[in-house]
């Protein structure tokens, strides 16, 4: 029987055909999808860019001062006819020779990358064209995924569909981080060099081009050697690309830059430490998520006062800018409502970032004084008149097992001194004499009432400041003293928003606590003001302060301060070396004249105001001498100041009659000099 054979040559045409058709349909497919995709890109709005979603700060009078990333940015944004062409020629030559030809992508490049990263099964090179780093910069974060690569390629492709080349390495040469805090090329020629983007040389531009590819390891501020053997490569690179000659690339190479000094380096952003301040505040304290902060849109509504902070930050420069490792802080605060109006950290954020407003390793010395003197004030223990002797002493505490013989600054001593000669002198054998009869715990226990947090030591030494404390818990402190007693916790941030303007914290209104009576608060004030007149140790100042105000001034091996008030606002100024330098003679005087610019220029719209006379405040003539109530027949009387109740009732018997001197009813509390009577007939 003859058996009947399928030709297998028929197969395998039709099999060949299905194959061939089945491909053209897939290719069909992948063409038709890829050109909707491709159209649903072009149609599709580009995300937000990071610096557009992130959070602002503003000051009180709704200027914006600062914005919240992941790294502080001083960024400045300029077109591309105003960049040097040398830093554009450097730029595409080492970074994408072939910007101007490809579509987004070097394809040769990604093929060998995708081939390393399968070998290793890691993602580990990559090979990204001028667009593809500024799509990853504008909308991405900085990890290694599969899945940022595909949307880094998603961007990529949108931003070539939307913008020609020219305005894409714009925003690229605009947004590239050069190291520092410099963002775009313009913030960093004007910190590297001090000059615009558009004078920028040959050398220069070939430094800073190399500078993206490692901002760390390539700045020449951190590692020279590093930039300048970066800065060859690029130099060679345009070279090869033709855009300069051998020589010019060896003269370029050889020529000496001149560099911006570091003490004059400052981030493009207003009041950087206080941003740092309230970043804290909101994260630690609030409770918000960083990712929200920094890229949520949020509007942060402060308390600082613009004008004050540039009033702070002048003083601060004016007066340390001859001493470039010189290190300063001021905080300034309303008493009456806590806000907290002006926060320089340090004298250049650039150079340091560390905050010296919340340094908790500085010894305020004679600044806390106060503090124990209101104690013994408000205690009724000491009054205004309380007399010690000012000379050598050896004292004896803890049940005559220790002794401690402190000295006055160059061995100086008044003799028999009361209250406001020890002050406006800064004594310090009368200030012991005070802690030994208030108590160092009392004294302790005040200054916590008062917004003292940090550990402070019950010791004689306590009296002359040898606990350190910060200078914003000096700043809050003194407001008490300010505020008739009352305390009102520093407040930064008075509200928050989203993007779309719901309100997401505001501050609550906390009413003030009355941690001392207003009579102790006004007579330690009114004692105070004499650290600015004739004999205080503040009146060398006192001719650049056209106001009433009170404060204290400290000083230590390593540290020097004024802590002082006005009605309006209590500030600390702080002055030292970061490495334990010990302060000269004129450092140590520095601190002073920063807190007189400052508040005359601060309150410079604020009429001069005298301190309120609360009730329960007794003004009465003294006989100096004896400390006892004047008669008329004694040679010199002057009024003082008491709590109502402590004031002396014996009349001098020194000088003949017995009958006290009567105080006049419209005599006020105020200190006989020129400048009181001027401030009388003023405020009249």
């Amino acid at each position: 029987m003859q058996r009947l054979v399928r030709s297998s040559k028929r197969g395998s045409r039709r099999g060949k055909l299905f194959m061939m058709k089945l491909l053209l349909v897939c290719g069909l497919t992948v063409i038709v999808a890829s050109g909707a995709f491709l159209y649903y890109l072009y149609q599709s709005d580009l995300p937000l860019a990071y610096s557009d979603r992130n959070s602002q700060l503003f000051s009180r009078d709704g200027e914006a001062i600062a914005v919240f990333a992941s790294t502080d940015r001083s960024r400045s944004g300029v077109t591309l006819n105003h960049i040097s062409p040398y830093l554009i020629q450097a730029t595409l030559s080492v970074e994408d020779r072939q910007f101007y030809d490809h579509f987004g992508f070097d394809p040769k490049g990604m093929a060998r990358a995708i081939l390393v990263n399968l070998r290793e099964m890691n993602n580990v090179q990559g090979a990204s064209t001028l667009t593809q780093q500024l799509a990853r910069n504008l909308y991405l974060s900085h990890e290694r995924t599969w899945s940022r690569k595909i949307k880094e390629a998603m961007y990529t492709a949108q931003l070539e569909m939307k913008l020609d080349k020219d305005q894409i390495l714009q925003m690229y040469l605009n947004e590239i981080y050069y190291g520092h805090g410099a963002y775009g090329i313009e913030a960093a020629a004007q910190m590297y060099f001090g000059k615009s983007a558009e004078q920028l040389s040959l050398a220069e531009s070939a430094m800073l081009a190399g500078v993206p590819k490692g901002p760390t390891y390539y700045s020449p501020f951190n590692q020279m050697k590093n930039a300048k053997d970066r800065q060859r490569l690029v130099l060679n690179a345009m070279v090869e690309t033709g855009n300069i000659t051998e020589q010019q690339a060896e003269q370029a190479h050889d020529e000496i830059l001149h560099f911006k000094s570091q003490k004059l380096r400052t981030t493009g952003d207003k009041a950087p430490y206080f941003r740092d301040y309230v970043r804290n505040v909101i994260i630690n304290e609030l409770g918000f998520d960083e990712s929200l902060l920094e890229h949520g849109g949020l509007k942060i509504y402060t308390t600082l006062d613009m004008e004050a902070q540039e009033a702070a930050e002048l003083a601060v420069a004016s007066e340390l800018k001859e001493s470039p490792e010189l290190e300063a802080a001021l905080i300034s605060i309303d008493p009456r409502s806590g806000h907290i109006k002006a926060l320089v950290g340090g004298v250049n954020y650039v150079r340091s970032q560390y905050n010296h407003v919340f340094a908790t390793t500085r010894q305020p010395g004679s600044t806390f004084k106060p503090i124990m003197y209101l104690s013994a004030l408000s205690s009724r223990k000491m009054t205004s008149a309380s007399k010690f002797a000012s000379q050598p002493t050896l004292f004896h505490y803890d049940n005559n097992r220790k002794t401690y013989s402190p000295k006055n600054f160059g061995d100086k001593y008044l003799g028999e001194i009361d209250m406001r000669q020890a002050i406006a002198a800064s004594d310090n054998i009368y200030a012991v004499n005070t802690i030994l009869t208030v108590g160092a715990d009392q004294v302790i226990e005040l200054g916590r009432r008062m917004g003292i947090t940090s550990p402070l030591n019950a010791v004689p030494s306590l009296a002359l400041g040898t606990s350190p404390i910060s200078p914003f818990e000096m700043a809050a402190a003194f407001g008490v003293i300010s505020n008739q007693g009352k305390q009102v916790k520093p407040v930064a941030v008075l509200k928050i928003t989203d993007d779309e303007g719901r309100v997401l914290y505001e501050a609550p209104s906390s009413a003030p606590e009355q941690v001392v009576e207003p009579a102790a608060a006004y007579v330690l004030t009114h004692l105070l003001e004499s650290v600015f007149e004739a004999g205080g140790t503040g009146s060398r100042v006192s001719a650049d302060i056209k106001r009433p105000v009170a404060g204290k001034t400290g000083t230590t091996s390593s540290d020097a301060w004024l802590v002082g008030f006005t009605p309006e606002l209590s500030t600390a100024v702080w002055v030292g070396y970061d490495k334990g330098k010990t302060l000269g003679t004129t450092e140590s005087r520095k601190a002073a004249p920063i807190f007189a610019k400052y508040t005359e220029k601060a309150l410079e719209k604020v009429p001069p105001k005298i301190f309120p006379i609360p009730d329960g405040v007794v003004s009465v003539y003294l006989d100096p001498a004896t400390g006892k109530l004047a008669t008329e027949d004694c040679p010199n009387k002057k009024m003082e100041v008491f709590i109502e109740g402590t004031e002396p009732t014996e009349a001098c018997n020194e000088h003949g009659q017995t009958e006290p001197e009567p105080v006049p009813v419209e005599d006020k509390p105020e200190s006989r000099s020129w400048w009181s009577d001027l401030k009388r007939w003023w405020m009249d």
